[in-house]
């Protein structure tokens, strides 16, 4: 099957199935999101909608978050990875948004990236997800899907980012980023994906593959005559 094809069956799939998918971070604006985002990585959504409520009631804004140390930050995200870290980068964000970009949430993925805490993936999120920009954020779920279906063979989240990018139709691209998130989380998972109940077999390059192995090894092995 041509790579074309693949990405037409897997846009009509999906455009069926799962036409309005989203994040499953929870958040009421661009400055909770940015905030969620920032403290997803390495770390589950799960565990981030658990931790962001006594949060965003404590910071409901860039100005109150801005005015105050690291120290009491990292008592509201102790439960994250790398709090120490994360507790830094949101207040040096919350400053800068408040210096540098009027405390609006930027739409273009570089001046998202002078913040503190903010890669390219994050950057991706808020632009796809906050203004619905033809961005497309590369984690470990879409870089392992997008490979596996057979949309990309990138090596790189940036190689994947880049080819998944310019081969989905461009409406597409900001839902297309949570297509491959959930299909990952849920049922093309790392380990022993669930290829039983996937509903999208019949183009999936790496279903085929390991299934055309297992007939090659089923049509070597010897009959036992009674």
């Amino acid at each position: 099957m041509l790579k074309k094809e693949r990405y037409k069956l897997f846009v009509a799939h999906f455009s069926a199935k799962q036409p309005d998918a989203e994040t499953e971070l929870h958040y009421n604006n661009p400055f909770q999101l940015l905030i969620a985002v920032i403290l997803s990585a390495q770390c589950t959504d799960k565990r981030i909608n658990q931790v962001t409520p006594a949060l965003f009631k404590r910071f409901p804004d860039a100005r109150s978050l801005a005015d105050v140390t690291p120290d009491i930050v990292f008592d509201y995200i102790r439960s994250v990875s790398y709090p120490n870290n994360k507790a830094k980068h949101l207040v040096g964000m919350a400053k800068m948004l408040l210096n540098d970009f009027n405390n609006e949430v930027p739409s273009d993925v570089n001046d998202l990236q002078k913040m503190p805490g903010v890669g390219r993936k994050t950057a991706n999120v808020i632009a796809s997800v906050i203004y619905n920009a033809p961005a497309m954020a590369v984690d470990t779920h879409v870089f392992r899907v997008a490979n596996r279906i057979g949309l990309t063979t990138g090596k790189t989240p940036l190689t994947v980012e880049k080819d998944l990018v310019k081969n989905l139709p461009e409406e597409t691209i900001h839902v297309a980023h949570h297509w491959l998130i959930l299909h990952g989380r849920y049922i093309c998972v790392a380990r022993s994906p669930k290829c039983s109940i996937c509903e999208i077999t019949s183009f999936c390059k790496y279903y085929q593959n390991t299934n055309k192995i297992t007939k090659i090894f089923s049509d070597s092995e010897p009959s036992i005559k009674k």
